[in-house]
């Protein structure tokens, strides 16, 4: 099995240089660069926004910038000559979709909510007969041909159409009647049924009517309170402005709210739904990965734990609750099911639910478009065949050198995004926080400046590995049912494996009698190193595992060390693992309660390969373990500028700590300086290290902060060496010290 790893990427390295539509002669494959130099092929990588799409477009025809990892709508498309397209290499993969996310307080008879004011409103998104009416309502179909110019597909499911594995969850609509057209009149009925029948709750008697045109709530008329992206100008704004039109037909007013990215993010996903900012709001995603499966977006986009529904399962908020979900969700994200058939069913049941609740309603997916400067490129781009331009994409670009100015000779691969904000820092850059590095221009940075362990093809979305090697012949594998309904085995763990006691902040063995479902060894490749130059070991997993053990469990009611968002996503994943032993040749076996039934790879793969990952979960962020340090000794000690810092969202009374940010950046460095001068040992891997090791390693990142200016420190094939915060550009280069060849790729 091991083996297949391996030749992966000899059948990834033909397959997606030669496929696709490419424009180019077949022979442009030979083309790519086979210089052996450590990194990625091109020398340096420069990120910059433009806030005009049309302008974006141009400066990509024009040569200006060599690739636009933002979707090129097709009206503007459309625009350009023969001569013009002809320039260019087109992407077009069916990556993106739109989404209705709904503000359902209270969600309960009699469906009224109290403001901030006093002032008590009917809100008609908390009947769920109402919400699932819009499925009815909305002619999916008109969307993708009038907005879209057909470059879509109707969409009702989180699950992409056409990628690996999607098929029984699309089926599932289909069961419930729903079509790619709607039924207008069905819906428009369903929905006055809804609210004549709330209108009779003793409480509404009297107060909700329908009058000639709109129902009304004391003499007023209910609203639809409508965020609608004004900067998505020739597509979600014109597909809002419809779906208002549909909803007002069923008797609700609508508020047509239009605005930016940055405000409608932070009045959805940062406020409280209590405070009644909005109540419903045209979502758009990336794929985010090519997948074979789905478990994780039946988490992401239905299950309240994993922090995407109204309130984010923030601390103080109104949330949006269903148990169910929660507990199907945590089951399938966590490897809980011993037998195929019944991950299916779990998963699909989810699916079911979650249309059902309809507190959020899928579209449709839009087949994006993105281009590249065909004259620049020796070859054409990896991609991911469900998500599009990407981490492959940067690794693996091979462009022509630059002729002229100051990076004469050089490679430069020239990123552009289009932002109407003109911003790539539009969430913190938070490696520890649920929220960080949460938007899609962030994405297409860390997508190639940090390694994740475990990734998925681009091509087959098969489980791989990276900076890593699995002992697969060797791992035990043994799963069963315990009483509890979750998995257990009979893997016998060895005594003297350890896990990190939170309470007394201490290693400890596990001690006889031990048994889990899955036993995997694992370690980090030789030369596998920070961009700051230090090597990643197994000390690195030793910290990261005690650190996110520690902020995920409560030690009582005043425990600093503890991020409730966190641990609300990631504690019953953290339950599984039963220890670890740490050999002395630096490989690391693990002992999990982790079976995924449907695929033995994913089960030896996610058991086995060790990470230094501490936080930030979904995202493939990582940072060493003296940054996270520093962060942690910030947000509980405080900071040299006396601001407070947490690992939230904004708006919790505090500022989110970014790695990117001057202000908190030289906090950092002020907090990396005051522990090497205490010659700090972290409680995490105290009796591992000495203080030498720790100083030499605070030491390195103060170095690295003292030269690029920031403290977001990867261990990916491109190190950021520049971040320009007042132009919004970041610049990047090949990383020397990276454990795979540039061809590797």
């Amino acid at each position: 099995m091991f083996k297949r790893f391996c030749l992966i990427w000899v059948v990834i390295a033909f397959v997606f240089l030669s496929c696709g539509g490419n424009t180019q002669d077949d022979n442009a494959v030979t083309s790519v660069s086979t210089e052996h130099k450590k990194g990625i092929i091109c020398d340096k990588v420069i990120f910059s926004v433009n806030m005009d799409e049309t302008v974006a477009l141009k400066d990509v025809v024009e040569g200006k910038q060599d690739v636009l990892f933002t979707r090129v709508p097709p009206a503007i498309l459309s625009t350009l000559s023969d001569s013009d397209r002809d320039k260019l290499d087109i992407y077009t993969i069916p990556a993106g979709s739109w989404s209705l996310w709904l503000n359902p307080i209270p969600n309960k008879a009699p469906y009224t909510h109290t403001l901030n004011t006093g002032e008590t409103v009917f809100n008609p998104l908390a009947l769920q007969k109402v919400r699932y009416a819009l499925n009815w309502l909305i002619d999916r179909k008109k969307i993708i041909n009038e907005v879209l110019g057909g470059e879509g597909d109707p969409m009702f499911t989180p699950m992409t159409p056409g990628q690996p594995g999607t098929y029984r969850y699309n089926l599932i609509p289909i069961k419930l009647g729903m079509t790619d057209n709607g039924d207008e009149k069905l819906a428009i009925d369903m929905i006055n049924t809804a609210l004549e029948e709330a209108s009779q709750l003793p409480s509404n008697r009297g107060k909700l009517v329908k009058k000639d045109k709109f129902w009304q709530y004391e003499g007023k008329d209910i609203l639809v309170k409508f965020f609608i992206r004004v900067d998505d100008a020739t597509g979600r704004l014109p597909a809002g402005r419809y779906i208002a039109d549909q909803i007002e037909k069923a008797g609700i007013k609508v508020e047509r709210l239009e605005w930016d990215r940055s405000r409608s993010s932070d009045s959805v996903y940062g406020a409280n739904p209590a405070d009644y900012i909005c109540t419903m709001y045209t979502e758009g995603w990336g794929a985010g990965a090519t997948r074979r499966w789905w478990d994780v977006s039946v988490c992401q986009m239905f299950a309240p734990f994993y922090g995407y529904m109204p309130g984010g399962s923030t601390a103080g908020y109104w949330n949006y609750e269903n148990a169910r979900l929660d507990e199907l969700g945590k089951k399938g994200q966590n490897g809980q099911y011993l037998k195929e058939e019944d991950y299916w069913a779990g998963n699909l049941e989810a699916t079911e639910i979650g249309l059902k609740e309809a507190v959020r309603i899928y579209l449709l997916s839009n087949k994006d478009s993105f281009v590249a400067n065909k004259a620049r490129f020796n070859s054409r781009m990896l991609y991911g065949v469900g998500d599009g331009l990407n981490g492959w994409s940067i690794r693996s670009a091979d462009v022509k050198p630059d002729t002229s100015g100051p990076f004469k000779g050089q490679k430069v691969l020239r990123v552009s995004q289009h932002s109407a904000r003109g911003s790539l820092f539009m969430s913190s850059w938070d490696p520890v926080g649920r929220g960080g590095f949460a938007d899609s221009y962030c994405a297409v940075v860390t997508g190639a400046t940090h390694l994740k362990e475990t990734d998925e093809a681009p091509h087959t979305a098969e489980d791989i590995t990276f900076g890593c090697k699995i002992d697969v012949d060797n791992a035990k594998v043994s799963p069963k049912i315990l009483s509890d309904g979750t998995i257990g085995g009979d893997v016998e763990v060895p005594s003297n494996a350890i896990i990190f006691d939170t309470k007394t902040k201490e290693w400890k063995e596990v001690g006889d009698g031990i048994t889990v479902a899955v036993g995997a060894k694992g370690a980090f490749v030789e030369g596998f190193c920070w961009h700051n130059g230090e090597q990643i070991t197994q000390i690195d997993e030793r910290y990261a595992s005690a650190f996110i053990r520690d902020w995920c469990i409560k030690d009582g009611e005043d425990d600093p060390y503890y991020d409730e968002a966190l641990s609300a996503n990631m504690l019953e994943e953290l339950a599984t693992s039963k220890g670890t032993v740490y050999n002395e040749d630096g490989s690391m076996t693990f002992y999990k309660n982790f079976f995924f039934a449907p695929d033995a790879n994913r089960t030896i793969t996610t058991v086995g390969t060790p990470s230094a990952k501490a936080g930030n979960p979904g995202r493939p962020t990582v940072a060493p373990w003296e940054i996270n340090e520093a962060l942690a000794e910030m947000v509980v000690h405080g900071a040299a500028s006396g601001t407070k810092y947490n690992f939230l969202e904004s708006g919790q009374g505090a500022t989110e700590v970014d790695v990117a940010s001057p202000p908190c950046v030289a906090d950092i460095k002020a907090k990396l300086q005051e522990l090497m001068e205490a010659k700090h040992i972290p409680v995490y891997i105290k009796g591992l290290v000495d203080e030498d090791y720790c100083v030499n390693r605070y030491k390195a990142s103060i170095d690295f902060i003292e030269k690029y200016g920031h403290a977001y420190i990867g261990n990916g094939a491109l190190m950021l060496t520049k971040i320009d915060t007042n132009t919004n550009s970041i610049m990047a280069e090949s990383f020397s010290k990276f454990p795979y060849e540039s061809d590797f790729w």
